[in-house]
Order: structure tokens, then C-alpha cells, then sequence
């Protein structure tokens, strides 16, 4: 008797958390940082990673593909047999270490143990034209990263920003995000060097160095606490919101930032402003354990409340207000996939009625002369532009400044690096606020506005 195929426990993982992800359950970036996929080795965990986010990216792509090798390219696919064919799909066509044989044989056991025996026959059938076929060759530059995005995105990208630069957003979104740390502390680098860790040098920030590579997360720094990964646009936007605050007429004395979690950008803003006294503010009880544990040095100067953003009990109470608010996440799709197949045109106008909402509340809580940075990691301007224009209708009192007027104090002071000053100058808007298209650095797409309460 023959024995009957293992399924490799990466693919086992990466089957549930694509499944979990097709039910709506929860987020790849939470289930590929949960318990399972720690407990697993290195190198599964990695596997695991590689195919989960590959799917994800190459989903919509991948389903056309598989629907012209059905014998009735309409016919309705269980989800669990349809997983099984993008794994196997994918590792077929962009993992090219793995034997096809297995890609095939594992992807027939998995539709198997979920309890489709008889869908496992066409699995096996699919999978083996896939790999009888002239290759697909899907790659950046060609039509296949754009097919591989909703139609209404790119359309809508198109229409604001041109063909081009829409060409570059859906080929940063096929693409693994660089892998960005933040380093404050040389002898920090010193050790990651030394561990065999190479990295390069910051695109915009100084502070910023990209994992180019060994193994980051398994070095003494990261777990102690001495470096952590963070996007080099999302530094960015603490930097500007920190240095916005130095050049108030008077010592920022208190800063409120209005949805902290995960922290990154508190803790730059606590950095950067070691005199003052900063509240941050998280809705999610989870999340604010989450952010009070890696605040936990700050202790005496940050207070991390649990708190409603659109409802802040003080009024002209802070100096500075970071609002970095919740929203569509349009800018991070190579990071977080899935949110292409989740999102609609017509939730944006749900996002921007709260975005007003935080905003408001933010510019309430900033005293006379007290400024407001405004960010979201949003491409879509019902989140960005829109939000602006509306509040500067109907709120007295507000002004927009230029983020540009920054650039160089924050270049002069070594904040940020020469090529990068200069070629933020591109990125800000007509209306002077500040926007990171993907593709343009190494970062995801970040849109910023700094807004002054005048009474």
C-alpha cells in the first residue's frame, strides 16, 4: 500500500490563514504573527509568508488564470478547492525552488483534508495543464500587475495621477515592501553588522535603514527593543509632525496623538519632544495594551488613554495634534493584499465622514495657534484633498501650512537625508500638502496636511 502524501506544515498554515482571509475572519498580518506561525521553523515560517502574501497579491490574476484551464470556466468552485488551486497555481508560476510535483501533490492533499474529495480530481487536473502550459511569465512591468488589481482602483489612480504613475502603484503593490528599520543608536548598528545583517541607508530619512540582508528579526536589538521595523514614510510622517511642533511660537509643552497604535509614531514624537507631555489615544482595548507595553519606557511622559477620537474631552488643551487616522490602506497593498479584495468604491465616503469627525476633534483640542498634522496611508482623495477642503469650509479660524517650509530645517539638521529633501519637493501637492506615491521611494503611499488653528 502506498503511502499517503504529507502536507507540509507551511502549506497546512498558509491554506488556514487564506481561508480565514476568504471568510472575512481576520487579517493576514495578524494570523502570519499569531502563535501557529511562530511555533513553526524559520524557514516555514518563511514559506508560509511567501505564499500567503503571494496569493493575495496575485489573487485576481491568478483566478482568471485557473478559470481558462476549467472545462466550464463559469462553473461555481467551492472556496476550499479555489485556495488550493491558487496555492498551487502561484508556487507553480513564482516559486520556481519548488518542484512542481509538489506544488501539484500538496495542493490535491489540502483540498482533500478539508472534505472535498471529488473537487480534488479537478485541482489535480488544473494544476497539471498549469504546468503543461508555455509559461505565463507574470511580472512588474507588464499588464499582469495591473490585472492583478481591481479595475476601479486603477482606473480611479489613473484618472488622478496619470497612466505611469498607476502603472508603478500596482507594480509597488505586487511587490514584497522593503523591509525598513529604524535605528537611533549606532551601537545598535554596530551589533546588526556585526550579526551579519547588512543594510542600506535611508532614501529619505536618516534614521531609517533598509534590510537588505540576514535575518533582522532574530537579532537582540529588535527584541530588546533598540531598533524596530517601521516604513520609512511612516517615520517620515512623525518627523514632519515632531519638527512641526519645534518651530511653534513657544516650547511644545503637550502633544495628543489621536489613534497611536501601534506607537511607532508616538515614539517619535516622544523623541523628538523629550519636554513634553503627550496623551496617545487608542480606541481598541487590545490595541491599547498592545501600545501601553511598547510605550512601556516612556512611561512618565506618555499616557496612553483609551479613547474615542472623534469625541476628545479636552478643548484647546495641546500645542500639537497628530491625526493619523484610520483608512482605506490603499497606499499599503503590497503590505496588506487582501485589502483589494475587501474594499468598494462605496465605503470611501464612510471612511472620510469619520476622518472629518477625528480631524474636528483634533483641531478642538489644539489650543489657538496650535497645529494639527492630518495623515493617512490613503491614495484616494475623498480620504485626503476632500477631507481638507471640507473642514477648511466649514471650520473658522483653521489655515493649511506647506510642509514644504520644513524641508529644509529638518534637512539642516540632519532629520533628513539630501536626495530625500530634494525629492520631497516633487511630492508636495498644489493645495501644499505633502504625498508619497508608491513607487516614488522605498516606502508605501502616505498623504499628509498640517493645519494651523488660528482662533
Amino acid at each position: 500500500m502506498s503511502a499517503v502524501p504529507v502536507i507540509s506544515p507551511a502549506r497546512k498554515a498558509a491554506f488556514g490563514i487564506l481561508m480565514a482571509v476568504e471568510r472575512g475572519s481576520s487579517h493576514s498580518d495578524d494570523l502570519l504573527h499569531g502563535k501557529a506561525v511562530s511555533a513553526l521553523t524559520p524557514v516555514d515560517r518563511n514559506l508560509v509568508t511567501a505564499l500567503v502574501l503571494g496569493v493575495l497579491r496575485w489573487q485576481i490574476w491568478l483566478d482568471a488564470k485557473i478559470r481558462s484551464f476549467l472545462q466550464r470556466p463559469n462553473a461555481k468552485l467551492d472556496p476550499e478547492a479555489l485556495i488550493a488551486l491558487r496555492l498551487g497555481a502561484f508556487q507553480l508560476l513564482f516559486l520556481d525552488r519548488i518542484p512542481a510535483h509538489a506544488a501539484i501533490t500538496e495542493s490535491v492533499e489540502l483540498a482533500k483534508d478539508s472534505g472535498h474529495r471529488f473537487a480534488a480530481r479537478m485541482v489535480n487536473a488544473v494544476l497539471r495543464r498549469f504546468a503543461r502550459s508555455d509559461p505565463l511569465e507574470p511580472n512588474l512591468a507588464g499588464p499582469a500587475a495591473v490585472q492583478a488589481h481591481p479595475a476601479w482602483m486603477v482606473e480611479r489612480w489613473a484618472k488622478f495621477y496619470g497612466g505611469e504613475a498607476a502603472q508603478a502603484i500596482c507594480a509597488h503593490g505586487q511587490s514584497q515592501p522593503a523591509l525598513t528599520l529604524r535605528i537611533e543608536d549606532p551601537q545598535a548598528e554596530d551589533e546588526l553588522a556585526r550579526a551579519g545583517i547588512e543594510l542600506a541607508p535611508g532614501e529619505i530619512v536618516t534614521a531609517a535603514r533598509t534590510v537588505v540582508s540576514g535575518d533582522a528579526a532574530a537579532s537582540a536589538a529588535l527584541r530588546e527593543g533598540r531598533v524596530r521595523f517601521q516604513d520609512e514614510g511612516s517615520q517620515l510622517i512623525a518627523e514632519i509632525a515632531a519638527h512641526t511642533g519645534e518651530n511653534l511660537n513657544q516650547k511644545v509643552k503637550s502633544i495628543i496623538d489621536t489613534c497611536a497604535a501601534p506607537g511607532g509614531k508616538t515614539l517619535i514624537l516622544a523623541q523628538r519632544n523629550p519636554q513634553a507631555h503627550i496623551v496617545a489615544c487608542e480606541a481598541n482595548p487590545r490595541r491599547l495594551a498592545e501600545l501601553r507595553c511598547r510605550l512601556a519606557a516612556t512611561a512618565g511622559r506618555v499616557e496612553c488613554r483609551l479613547a474615542d477620537a472623534t469625541a476628545l474631552e479636552e478643548e484647546s488643551a495641546f500645542d500639537l495634534a497628530l491625526a493619523d487616522v484610520p483608512c482605506s490602506g490603499t497606499g499599503t497593498l503590497g503590505r496588506n493584499p487582501e485589502i483589494r479584495h475587501r474594499l468598494r468604491p462605496e465605503d470611501l465616503p464612510r471612511q472620510a465622514s469619520r476622518q472629518r469627525a477625528i480631524l474636528r476633534a483634533a483641531l478642538r483640542a489644539v489650543r489657538p495657534g496650535g497645529r494639527v498634522v492630518y495623515s493617512t496611508c490613503s491614495l484616494e482623495p475623498e480620504e485626503n484633498e476632500e477631507v481638507i477642503a471640507a473642514l477648511l469650509a466649514e471650520t473658522h479660524g483653521m489655515r493649511q501650512l506647506s510642509p514644504a517650509s520644513l524641508i529644509d530645517p529638518m534637512r539642516s539638521q540632519g532629520i533628513l537625508t539630501d536626495s530625500g529633501a530634494e525629492r520631497l519637493r516633487d511630492c508636495i501637492t498644489p493645495e501644499g500638502a505633502l504625498r508619497l506615491l508608491p513607487g516614488s521611494f522605498r516606502t508605501d503611499g502616505f498623504f499628509l496636511a498640517l493645519l494651523e488653528r488660528r482662533a
